[in-house]
């Protein structure tokens, strides 16, 4: 779970970020998993642009990532999401406390 101050320091991070992962009309397929896998351990913190127009099911997207990935939800506004999660090996952040 993240403090209030490290959500704050990841979305001021993100701010600048374009999307790295699109979800498309197929929802969140093993395709999509995988690559949500890669690309966090590379990057830590990520923007998603889910293309979706029903604002239930792009929750349950988000949720459906966050759970099969391990990733923490930092936000999401309209059609993005931005998620984190640490790499324990090479850390790219460092949360404030």
């Amino acid at each position: 779970m993240l403090t209030t101050a490290q959500t704050k320091f990841l979305r001021s991070h993100a701010h600048y970020l374009n999307p790295v992962l699109w979800v498309g009309a197929s929802g969140v397929t093993e395709a999509v998993i995988a690559e949500l896998d890669q690309t966090l351990t590379t990057h830590e913190l990520i923007k998603i642009k889910l293309l979706n127009d029903d604002r239930e099911q792009r929750q349950a997207m988000v949720e459906a990532l966050c759970q099969a990935s391990g990733a923490l939800k930092v936000q999401t506004i309209g059609k993005v999401a931005i998620l984190y999660r640490a790499n324990p090996k090479q850390p790219k952040l460092s949360l404030p406390r």
